[in-house]
């Protein structure tokens, strides 16, 4: 006859975990990500769903490995090869009531399951999340690590920049309560990008609250080139146009300011043309991401620092761009 548990025993009453990790050729990455996840020092039961996309490197066969060497760790397809999917699918395929997004590339430390948890008991909230620490590697990447990390380069988000604990519009990934993903119906499909902003605006108007801990904290490995950084923010432009279109609501002065920057700063110079002071204005910009970029990259090593107005002026244009020109059509449907 088997004992009767323990009152006193805290690892009873830890909820079971879900760890659900969207994957699309994380060859490289995939195995230390899982291992991050394996390796928490959550007391409690833990499965690791990995939603697997159509791959073009041996992610695929990485994934097989990691399942078959631990019986924690599942796969379920997503043909699609969309975020949004991916995270739908593996949530749909896990069982506990607590559920953790993880990126295949994600870098965790050994108690962020444990926190999350804690967190969620503690605040109430329907999904916790923290800090988004930008860490890069070459010069350049140092340098977008520093834009991202300040508000000249992101706005105020607060998992971007940190900040006390407490409700806010939204975090980076994020621990969720499994009641909440189902009231929200899960992930909008149509965004593919920003489907973490959208989800986190469904929850708070359905009377949820999202919670910032800066006890949580992930890095994040920046882009390592001026046209993969473009691509994302443009793209990232566009869809926070998307947003602006169903949620007018929930514009601000943040994330006008690229969009106005790029339309005066384009009309000046064309009005400089025939009217010299008009170039007053893109002066002023250079200048101010210069002295921006300078003030930011403190420390960093001399070629960090010349990078940074590069990088700033990247991303404050890419995202201005894609807000202005982001097509009307864009998150009509599910692809």
């Amino acid at each position: 006859m088997s004992e009767p548990a323990d009152p006193d025993d805290s690892t009873a009453a830890l909820p079971p975990v879900s760890v659900v990790i969207p994957v699309l050729n994380e060859e490289r990455h995939l195995r230390d990500a899982v291992g991050q996840v394996l390796r928490q020092s959550y007391a409690g039961d833990l499965e690791v769903v990995l939603a697997l996309g159509p791959s073009t490197d041996r992610t695929d066969e990485v994934a097989a490995e990691l399942a078959s060497a631990d019986p924690r760790v599942r796969t379920v397809p997503n043909p699609s090869g969309r975020t949004p999917a991916a995270l739908n699918a593996g949530i749909g395929a896990s069982r506990h009531d607590v559920v953790v997004r993880v990126d295949g590339h994600a870098e965790i430390p050994e108690d962020y399951v444990a926190t999350a948890v804690r967190t969620l008991d503690e605040t109430g909230a329907d999904n916790v999340g923290g800090l988004m620490k930008a860490v890069g590697r070459s010069a350049f990447e140092r340098a977008v690590a520093c834009a991202m990390r300040s508000r000249i380069g992101v706005g105020g988000g607060t998992f971007h920049v940190g900040g006390g604990a407490g409700p806010v519009d939204t975090v980076y990934l994020g621990a969720f309560r499994r009641s909440a993903l189902e009231r929200v119906g899960g992930y909008d499909e149509r965004y593919t990008r920003t489907q973490d902003w959208h989800l986190n605006l469904r929850l708070r108007q359905t009377g949820g609250t999202v919670w910032f801990t800066p006890d949580m904290e992930v890095t994040y490995r920046p882009r390592s080139s001026v046209r993969a950084l473009a691509r994302q923010y443009f793209q990232y432009g566009q869809w926070r146009r998307v947003v602006a279109r169903e949620h007018p609501e929930t514009m601000n002065a943040r994330y006008l300011a690229p969009p106005v920057m790029v339309a005066g700063t384009t009309a000046a110079t064309l009005l400089g043309l025939v009217w010299a002071p008009a170039l007053l204005v893109p002066t002023a910009y250079v200048v101010g991401v210069v002295v921006g970029g300078a003030a930011i990259s403190a420390g960093e090593p001399a070629r960090t620092r010349a990078l940074a107005p590069v990088v700033l002026a990247t991303m404050h244009w890419a995202w201005g761009v894609g807000f202005l020109t982001s097509p009307r059509s864009l998150g009509r449907e599910t692809p």
